[in-house]
């Protein structure tokens, strides 16, 4: 039902996105011809064309005129659009793909949340004083957790950041619920709060060392899950 919604040019990249991460499309592979795949994907040849030229953009695919469309190794050729794709059609992506995602988090969050609280720590204390009246549900903490991330990303005042991170909000509303279903990871992340607010209500700044081991251990808790 929801992907009749979509614009006809929407559908097309949908299905071949989620063709390219479900291997039904493999790094190599040349796609059918334009009348034929336009007839397989229900869409016109010129969306499909719009489709292609967008997706060559980002590297999914190269056109070679006269020639079939080659799919690429998009983990190689990659660049910010590939990860913004990745983020809206997470439900396609592959748990290995997920675990890389997170440990790109583990790896920047920390640093971004240690800047965050240097510039806006009354802001970020009084958010997380919010968390005293989460509702134990996993729909609330994952809206609640991803707010939180965003609020310091802002608070960075980094731009790029902004970017990256708006990019992967469709995708933690897809993995967030999930990853809160389970009592130890809320659990986990109520208490990594209740640290947070420790620190900064005594007026120290040095946070990163508890946004590492939170960082580290949700994606352990993740592995688990999976």
């Amino acid at each position: 039902m929801a992907e009749k919604l979509l614009r006809p040019a929407e559908y097309a990249e949908k299905q071949l996105i989620e063709g390219i991460l479900s291997s039904k499309y493999n790094s190599g592979d040349v796609l059918l011809a334009e009348r034929l795949l336009a007839t397989e994907l229900g869409v016109t040849r010129p969306t499909l064309r719009e489709t292609l030229q967008r997706l060559s953009r980002e590297g999914w695919v190269t056109i070679h005129h006269g020639k079939p469309t080659k799919v690429n190794d998009y983990l190689k050729t990659g660049g910010l659009g590939i990860l913004s794709s990745l983020a809206r059609y997470g439900k396609a992506l592959s748990t290995d793909m997920v675990s890389h995602l997170l440990e790109v988090r583990t790896t920047m969050f920390p640093d971004i949340a240690q800047k965050a609280v240097v510039n806006c720590p009354l802001d970020i204390l009084n958010y997380l004083k919010q968390s005293n009246t989460l509702k134990d549900r996993s729909d609330a903490y994952a809206e609640y957790d991803w707010a939180l991330q965003m609020l310091m990303v802002k608070a960075t005042n980094n731009p790029v950041f902004n970017m990256i991170f708006n990019d992967f909000t469709p995708l933690y509303g897809i993995l967030g619920e999930r990853y809160f279903q389970q009592k130890d990871a809320r659990a986990a992340s109520l208490a990594y709060y209740g640290d947070l607010i420790r620190v900064l209500e005594q007026n120290n700044k040095e946070i990163k060392p508890i946004v590492e081991k939170i960082m580290i251990q949700s994606q352990k808790m993740w592995e688990d899950i999976r």
